[in-house]
């Protein structure tokens, strides 16, 4: 019997290099005492004469509040990125996750002034609806979409209405508004 090496392959740059900066912000989060967290790992209303604030829409989705709000995240990231980044390619990856960044940043920094967000739960929605619009075709669109947006939105909604969790539930909806949308403009090429 011949001994057949098992190799671990790097099957995902851009989704584990994502994952490994939120683990990395989070550490740093711990370290230093939030500080990094609030300088730079989550977005809020901020001078716009400050650098940071435009780094902000974009790195607030690499900030966490703990380590099971992280893992939530990345269980899902790394359970859909790479089928999507197999899919899609890695480049397209890179622009989900800094759409989704600006877009949910944006939202956060306008309609909430007095309250700092932070996560990849955004990017985890726009990979849901992504994935889920994967089997689209020409004039077709499949029941699971169909399932899965009413199933997400309504549940957005519904923590939206009754639940005073502080959660951005609007960016979530926008993640996955920027995910169907790219779906949809990246099946028609």
């Amino acid at each position: 019997m011949k001994n057949k090496k098992v190799k671990i392959v790097l099957n995902s740059p851009v989704v584990l290099i994502f994952c490994g900066i939120c683990v990395l912000a989070l550490v740093l989060q711990y370290l230093t005492n939030s500080y990094t967290t609030r300088l730079l790992f989550s977005v809020y209303r901020a001078s716009l004469l400050d650098p940071l604030t435009y780094a902000r829409f974009f790195l607030h989705v690499c900030g966490h509040a703990d380590v099971s709000h992280l893992i939530g995240n990345m269980m899902y990231i790394l359970l859909l990125g790479p089928i999507l980044e197999e899919k899609y390619g890695s480049r397209a990856i890179i622009i989900v996750i800094l759409v989704t960044g600006l877009v949910t940043g944006l939202i956060d920094f306008i309609l909430f002034p007095h309250t700092a967000f932070l996560g990849a739960s955004g990017v985890v929605f726009a990979m849901i609806l992504l994935t889920a619009s994967v089997g689209l075709r020409e004039r077709e669109i499949p029941l699971t979409l169909i399932l899965v947006a009413v199933l997400y939105i309504g549940n957005e909604i519904f923590t939206g209405i009754f639940v005073n969790d502080n959660v951005s539930q609007l960016s979530h909806i926008a993640g996955g508004i920027v995910g169907a949308v790219l779906g949809y403009l990246w099946r028609k090429k």
